[in-house]
C-alpha cells in the first residue's frame, strides 16, 4: 500500500499544478492550437426589422380606448379618414423592434403610429366621401400583463394628430 501512496501523490501534485485545462503551458492540452470558434448569434429568424413601415398615418385619430381582456388589455384606436376605402391599417411601433416584441422607450411610454394604405386610384370607393361616424378606422392591439408592466403609458400617432393614454 505504501508503494502507491507516494506515486499518487506526486501525480496529484503535478495535475492539481496544470490548473484550468488551458492555462498552463505545461498542461499537453494546451500544447495545440485551438480551433477558431464562433460564438451562436442571439438574433431572430430573419433578423431584425430594420426597414420602417412605409404606410401613411391615418388622416385623423378619432378615439383612443383600454378594454379589459383575460389577460392583459386590448388598446383600440378609432380614425377618420376623407373618402372610403382605406385598408390593412395596423399600430407599429414608431422604433424598429423585433417582431412579435413591443418594448416602451426609456421614459416608459410605448410609441406607436396608427397607418394604414389609401385606396388604390382606380377604386370607386375613392370618390365617395367617408363619413367619421359610420366608417370609422378601428384597430385593436392586445398587450398581455408582462408588457403593461413596463409601460407607463401610450401615445399613438397619426397623420396629423396625437392621442396619448395612461395605463
Amino acid at each position: 500500500m505504501a508503494k502507491f501512496i507516494l506515486p499518487l501523490l506526486i501525480g496529484a501534485t503535478a495535475i492539481a499544478g496544470c490548473g484550468r485545462f488551458g492555462d498552463s503551458r505545461l498542461n499537453p492540452l494546451g500544447w495545440l492550437p485551438e480551433p477558431e470558434r464562433t460564438a451562436p448569434s442571439i438574433a431572430p429568424e430573419g433578423g431584425y426589422v430594420t426597414a420602417a413601415d412605409e404606410r401613411p398615418g391615418v388622416p385623423q385619430i378619432v378615439a383612443a380606448s383600454w378594454e379589459p381582456l383575460g389577460e392583459g388589455r386590448l388598446l383600440v384606436v378609432q380614425g377618420a379618414a376623407p373618402v372610403k376605402g382605406y385598408r390593412q391599417a395596423a399600430l407599429v411601433p414608431v422604433r424598429p423592434q423585433p417582431r412579435g416584441k413591443l418594448e416602451p422607450d426609456a421614459d416608459g411610454i410605448l410609441r406607436l403610429r396608427f397607418v394604414a394604405l389609401p385606396p388604390v386610384a382606380d377604386n370607386p370607393a375613392r370618390a365617395l366621401p367617408a363619413n367619421p361616424v359610420t366608417d370609422p378606422i378601428t384597430v385593436g392591439l392586445p398587450l398581455n400583463y408582462r408588457q403593461l408592466a413596463r409601460i407607463r403609458g401610450v401615445e399613438v400617432s397619426g397623420a396629423t394628430n396625437s392621442v396619448t393614454l395612461s395605463r
